[in-house]
């Protein structure tokens, strides 16, 4: 047989080999899962000073959510709802992982120590459907390793600590201990044979890369969960100098003190270089990953979501000043003000956003389940991802059934929030404060920063909303914060 024949006869088979298993190869996917990233910590989001041209270009090619949210005000409980699909009140995860048990005017309720194994994972789900599966940097889901990425769902993970922030961002990425000392929660482990002039966020980035490198021949799920811009606030000099330039050259001066009445009576500021720093950090890691990507002729056949856990850290306690600024949303990490909340979220699937566009749909965590299952071709999991709805009618330009999303937070926290719940409905927001009772109503279409109350008002749209998530929290079954005993 000539070598012309064989090769057609070769070819043919190929053909019909694709027809037969569905034609085209499922979609890569790249999720990049950031660490109290908020909404105004982007270029495509609003910011002057922070510099972030690679996720820019990001939302360039694909759609960007302006009302996009996180499942939770803090990071476990959405990380949770991430990986479920599950609001977390449904879970018990509604405070971060070795947050213990706080008492005020209120008790808290109890957290769940670790994601539950009875859970199916979008991850499980995917690399029974033939995907390789990589996770890489925090997790907050449970600090025994059988808790950790690789019980549920992944084939490899690096750099998974058993908390929720590093011990540092520099080799070797532990913190200040006595010599011999035992290792600590906080410390990266995987990367003891790292230069010793690592930076963490490259490194995870570079360690990426190479999972792509060499998982490009098959469909493979690449979770990229940094720890920034999560605290100790700390950068590379040479990028901190930058943004310290960057002041002068835009005439900014530096670490602004901001009203602290519009911040939930907690101080915070803007234009901080080193914070500024950290953002351009993931911002290179966005660039080097998805620069592979495109280098290995993927680009086409791999969807890419960026987001973040919860909002940005702009509320800490009387004592410290935050890094960064949510506005024009109030309030930050930990509360349940749309700065708490809403978060960065892009979509990019070649062939199904439109480059450039633009949602004002709100969208939840619980929704990348869903569809990420959809893209991969895989039938949807309705009685596992209870709370997600599939986005792509919406990534295709089209859009989705009207809906509420809910907020269960009954915990106090550092910020100074006191235990909360809230639920959005169309334009409308209600904000219920669990230890007296009372409520706040919001039109975000017209106020934005969430600074006039309507609930005195608007009394029937108070009644409704309020109905409405007093519902929600019985279907759920939630955990609630109860009264201190003062006998």
């Amino acid at each position: 047989m000539s070598s012309k024949l064989t090769a057609f006869f070769l070819a043919l088979s190929l053909l019909l080999s694709a027809t037969l298993s569905g034609g085209t190869r499922k979609p890569n996917i790249v999720f990049f899962f950031i660490d109290d990233l908020g909404w105004s910590d982007l270029g495509c989001y609003g910011s002057k000073y922070h510099l972030t041209p690679n996720i820019d270009s990001l939302a360039g090619r694909g759609m960007r959510f302006t009302d996009g949210y996180a499942a939770c005000p803090v990071c476990s409980p959405t990380r949770a709802a991430l990986m479920t699909g599950k609001f977390p009140a449904r879970l018990g995860i509604t405070d971060w992982i070795g947050a213990g048990r706080r008492s005020n005017i209120l008790s808290t309720p109890p957290n769940v120590a670790a994601l539950p194994q009875a859970e199916l994972t979008f991850a499980e789900v995917l690399s029974k459907a033939g995907y390789t599966t990589a996770y890489f940097g925090k997790w907050h889901l449970g600090a025994r390793e059988r808790d950790h990425p690789n019980t549920q769902g992944f084939d490899y993970h690096r750099g998974v600590n058993r908390a929720g922030a590093p011990g540092s961002y520099f080799y070797p990425f532990t913190r200040k201990k006595k010599p011999g000392g035992k290792p600590a929660a906080h410390d990266v482990p995987d990367f003891s044979e790292a230069p010793r002039d690592s930076y963490l966020t490259d490194l995870l980035a570079d360690e990426a890369v190479q999972f792509i490198e060499k998982s490009k021949d098959n469909p493979f799920l690449l979770l990229l969960s940094h720890y920034s811009v999560h605290t100790p606030i700390q950068a590379r000099g040479q990028d901190v100098a930058q943004y310290t330039d960057r002041l002068k050259q835009l005439g900014l001066p530096a670490d602004v003190s901001l009203r602290p009445e519009k911040y939930g009576n907690t101080r915070t500021t803007q234009n901080n270089p080193a914070f500024a720093a950290m953002v351009a950090s993931v911002d290179r890691s966005v660039g080097k990953v998805l620069g592979k990507v495109r280098e290995l002729g993927l680009e086409g056949d791999t969807l890419v979501v960026f987001t973040s856990d919860n909002g940005g850290l702009s509320t800490l306690s009387a004592k410290r000043k935050a890094p960064t600024s949510c506005l024009p949303l109030r309030a930050g990490k930990g509360w349940l003000y749309e700065g708490g909340v809403r978060v960065p979220t892009i979509v990019s699937w070649p062939g199904v956003t439109k480059p450039g566009s633009i949602s004002s749909v709100p969208v939840v965590t619980t929704d990348f389940y869903p569809t990420l299952l959809a893209a991969a071709g895989l039938p949807l999991r309705p009685a596992q991802h209870l709370d997600g709805v599939d986005l792509t009618p919406l990534l295709k330009g089209g859009k989705l059934g009207a809906r509420s999303l809910y907020w269960h937070y009954p915990h106090y926290h550092g910020s100074a929030n006191r235990p909360s719940a809230s639920v959005r409905k169309g334009d409308y927001k209600l904000v219920r404060w669990y230890e007296d009772g009372t409520e706040e109503l919001f039109n975000l279409a017209d106020d934005l920063a969430e600074t006039t109350d309507l609930a005195d008002r608007q009394k029937p749209k108070r009644r409704e909303l309020s109905a409405d998530l007093d519902r929600w929290l019985k279907s759920v079954k939630a955990k609630m914060a109860v009264p201190v005993s003062r006998d």
